[in-house]
């Protein structure tokens, strides 16, 4: 929760920001993935300590129009203070490693226009935005999203 937070602070709303709980996000993402028929992988980092420092999920592209070879990216975050360490680095590319064994050639993912640092990041990674965009709402105030892809 509190990489999301760090990642969102001046894009979305203070309001939203303030509103999230670990719980309810969590109901909120059991909840997502009950309804849906696919199937997720999370990926988790840990430190030495068996301290949880990042976390990584996906699964089936969502949407239509999309080929079954094609993974998506559902979530990658690292604790803000280990950001810059190498960590997401290496949940994406084990994702990458597991998508390929799970028969995916190709991976999306959604990231929020505003936010630069993940856009260079999933960049360097070797991810195209493709054109796709898409915009949610919180608390009121439309976020705009682009898609980015990528051969595995």
């Amino acid at each position: 929760m509190t990489g999301w937070k760090a990642a969102y602070v001046g894009i979305l709303p203070r309001s939203h920001l303030d509103g999230m709980t670990v719980e309810a996000d969590a109901r909120r993402r059991r909840q997502h993935f009950k309804r849906s028929k696919a199937a997720t992988t999370d990926l988790v980092a840990v430190d030495t300590l068996g301290r949880v420092v990042g976390w990584a999920c996906f699964g089936p592209c969502r949407g239509t129009g999309t080929s079954a070879a094609s993974g998506e990216l559902y979530a990658l975050y690292v604790q803000p203070s280990l950001i810059g360490t190498g960590i997401g680095r290496t949940l994406l590319e084990a994702v990458h490693a597991r998508a390929l064994t799970s028969g995916f050639d190709r991976m999306r993912l959604w990231v929020l226009e505003q936010n630069t640092t993940a856009r260079r990041f999933y960049e360097r990674a070797g991810y195209v935005a493709d054109g796709a965009v898409q915009a949610d709402d919180y608390d009121g105030v439309s976020v705009s999203e682009a898609r980015y892809q990528r051969t595995l």
